[in-house]
């Protein structure tokens, strides 16, 4: 553009030279030739007129150089400015916008890897849509959450067959509509569906985005508080039963000593069971709130587990076990609170020696491996079957209910457990098989 500017430039001048130039030779060939009539008619004067028309050649020849010059003058500087200012001027003009045009991509280039990359690494699944019910745009989440095929390229392709009561013309059109987000279970999973349209630059609608996040852990503690609370209040109304039962019975007098006795037992019996859940229960929901202060200290965990097994010796003596306690090396002090962990301790071998045969055997052995100390108790009782394994830290689980519940347990000590080393820094695992008996290794940081 700025070249022809230049060209027309240059030629409008050259034009209005030759139109100077040429007035100019105009006049001055008319007054030499008026000239020349003047003197033909006064006279024959022949030398002067062959001057005259000597004059009016060299006119013209001057002329037609001056022309012929001026040409090739302009010719010369046409080409000079075309060569060394207009072209390098267009040609610095176009690297201009080629570098404003380069710059531009690179950094569309970018944010379109941005997105992609957030897209990507999102926990969030994203699904977009056009009018048409296309996917447009598609992560590796969305895909995942929604078990999507290759065969799914639409909408309802994979909304459909999930029975929803939604559909785009709803999300896009109806803007007082509030049921945009959906609840789906997809085989094991929950996922919560949140649509939405979105809009062009003329603030039309353009499609319709989806939002998927997987809920599955926010139900499943929703069920386990259900459960708790079911799991609480059978717990509870079963000894307060059997408690009012037998109190009724009493206070209707005319029974011997002997019958009394043996309901107040079971009454005493129901009581110290009800008291043993509500403390176990204060003890979780103050884990659970954190107002369960650990008071860590440096202690002889070999001496403490051979402390517990002091405790428990007359259930240890009534069952008749054989319990062994072996300390494998010089086990440096651990780091925790000592009443947490004493109950833990008790905690594991109080159940070994309930759920273990008459005349059964128990080994405790306590070692030292990398920074932890671990206690392991062995026993050959009962064992706890392979897919109850997954579940008994779980409160209020129980392998056996009627076992558990016959021999006065909560439900609850593997979870307490569980929460006070998971405070303490250590952790609980256990192996076990039917019939064969249970491992149960505990550890214990060593190091504050």
């Amino acid at each position: 553009m700025y070249k022809n500017i230049k060209s027309r430039i240059i030629i409008v001048s050259i034009i209005c030279t030759f139109i100077i130039i040429g007035t100019l030779s105009f006049f001055y060939i008319t007054s030499i030739n008026e000239i020349q009539n003047i003197l033909a008619q006064e006279g024959n004067n022949t030398e002067i007129l062959n001057k005259i028309n000597n004059i009016e050649v060299q006119a013209k020849n001057y002329i037609a150089i001056i022309v012929i010059a001026f040409i090739l003058l302009y010719t010369v500087i046409s080409l000079i400015l075309s060569r060394y200012i207009i072209c390098p001027k267009n040609k610095f003009i176009k690297g201009d916008e080629r570098a404003e045009l380069r710059d531009k991509l690179n950094e569309v280039s970018s944010r379109k890897n941005q997105i992609e990359t957030i897209l990507l690494h999102m926990t969030d699944g994203i699904i977009a849509f056009n009018m048409e019910g296309e996917i447009i745009l598609i992560n590796p989440a969305a895909k995942k959450f929604l078990s999507i095929s290759p065969e799914d390229n639409g909408f309802y392709d994979i909304f459909g067959k999930f029975n929803l009561d939604i559909n785009m013309e709803k999300v896009i059109y109806l803007e007082s509509w509030t049921s945009t987000e959906q609840r789906i279970q997809v085989d094991d999973r929950y996922v919560k569906v949140l649509f939405a349209p979105f809009k062009n630059q003329e603030d039309r609608p353009d499609g319709v985005i989806a939002v998927i996040q997987d809920i599955t852990e926010h139900v499943k503690l929703d069920n386990m508080q259900k459960e708790l609370v079911a799991d609480v209040s059978h717990e509870l109304k079963t000894p307060i039963t059997s408690i009012m039962g037998y109190a009724d019975t009493l206070l209707e007098g005319g029974y011997d000593e002997e019958t009394q006795n043996k309901f107040l037992n079971v009454i005493a019996s129901e009581s110290r069971r009800m008291a043993r859940l509500v403390t176990d229960l204060l003890t979780l929901s103050r884990y659970d709130s954190n107002k369960k202060k650990t008071q860590k200290e440096s202690f002889d965990l070999g001496e403490l587990v051979k402390k517990c097994q002091e405790k428990l010796a007359i259930e240890i003596k009534k069952k008749g076990h054989k319990v062994n306690c072996f300390v494998t090396a010089d086990v440096p002090l651990v780091y925790a609170d000592k009443d947490d962990i004493e109950r833990v301790v008790l905690n594991i071998l109080t159940n070994s020696i309930k759920y273990t045969h008459d005349n059964g055997e128990i080994k405790i052995y306590v070692g030292f491996v990398y920074n932890d100390a671990y206690i392991k108790i062995f026993d050959n009782g009962i064992g706890i079957p392979e897919e109850d394994l997954s579940r008994i830290f779980e409160r209020f689980y129980r392998v056996d209910k009627a076992r558990t519940r016959e021999m006065g347990g909560t439900g609850l000590g593997l979870s307490i457990a569980k929460e006070i080393l998971d405070k303490n820094g250590g952790s609980i695992d256990i192996k076990s098989k039917v019939g064969e008996g249970t491992e149960v290794v505990i550890r214990v940081p060593t190091k504050q």
